[in-house]
């Protein structure tokens, strides 16, 4: 059986989030599955998913923290700039 659903995420600021409470109350069938595979496709030019244990929250800073230096905002090379800086929404 395949199932296909589109949702929203509410908006972020650029770091690492944890989506998984926010992907599941909006796909509540996943809970009648106890085997599959779930796809996630983000249509944003500049997000991406990673995969982690969430067993320790240093790993996201960590990683946040490598992120800002090797990927940083408004680097002058960048030539993708036209939707401008990732801004906080609350």
């Amino acid at each position: 059986m395949w199932r296909q659903k589109s949702i929203q995420l509410k908006a972020r600021a650029r770091g690492f989030h944890l989506i998984t409470d926010e992907i599941e109350q909006q796909l509540p069938e996943i809970a009648s599955f106890s085997v599959g595979i779930l796809q996630l496709f983000i249509q944003h030019t500049s997000a991406s998913l990673t995969i982690n244990e969430n067993a320790d929250p240093t790993v996201r800073h960590d990683m946040e923290k490598h992120f800002n230096h090797f990927v940083p905002e408004r680097a002058k090379y960048y030539q993708h700039t036209y939707e401008g800086d990732d801004v906080r929404v609350i």
